[in-house]
């Protein structure tokens, strides 16, 4: 991995995940969490403060060493204790039904394999878990997905894997969860290739 992969990267996903414009979205989806939660690709640690105060603890991984070292000083003053795991999410170092509460924010655009991460999601839920997720993805609009399509390749090796073109909702059935609740639409203000959102809930 190069030097631009290996620490510019990570500085810059942190600086980008700090827009204020996330915050809700955030506080919305992650305070759904109960019980034992996995974060997957749980970066500079920036939801660990929506957490409600009554989880019972959280596991967090991510492949980036220089993230979790930032998530790390985030975690002395929570109610709950923190774990962190370096490594990718395709093969998550858990038990089966482990988890009753898999969190996912901004990341299935930039995982090298979604499918996998997912059914390694649904692996470690105990039976009807929740994969509670917010991510951006493949937009409805034929004009915007070519758009997607084109810039994607540029995107991905400036922006540490992201990819704007995503079908989220596809993903995540195809791995066999059942959506529970789901909003789409474009969430944010910005260029409408990266801010088409999904926002829900799925049961394992």
């Amino acid at each position: 991995m190069g030097f631009y992969q290996r620490l510019i990267v990570p500085r810059l996903i942190s600086v980008a995940m700090r827009n204020r414009r996330l915050v809700p979205l955030r506080e919305r989806q992650v305070a759904l969490a109960r019980g034992r939660v996995l974060e997957i690709g749980i970066g500079s640690g920036l939801n660990l403060p929506f957490y409600r105060r009554d989880i019972e603890a959280v596991v967090g991984i991510d492949p980036s060493l220089e993230l979790l070292t930032m998530a790390r000083k985030h975690t002395a003053w929570l109610h709950f204790p923190v774990k962190l795991l370096h490594g990718p999410a395709e093969a998550l170092p858990l038990e089966d039904g482990s988890v009753d509460s898999v969190v996912i924010t901004w990341t299935l655009c930039s995982v090298a394999e979604p499918g996998r991460v997912l059914a390694e999601a649904r692996r470690v839920l105990q039976p009807g878990g929740a994969l509670i997720f917010v991510e951006h993805g493949q937009a409805p609009e034929a004009g915007v997905r070519r758009w997607q399509d084109r810039l994607t390749p540029l995107w991905r090796g400036l922006a540490g894997g992201c990819h704007l073109n995503r079908p989220i909702e596809r993903l995540i059935t195809e791995a066999g969860f059942t959506i529970a609740d789901l909003e789409t639409g474009y969430l944010l203000k910005g260029p409408r290739v990266a801010t088409y959102h999904y926002l829900g809930r799925a049961l394992a």
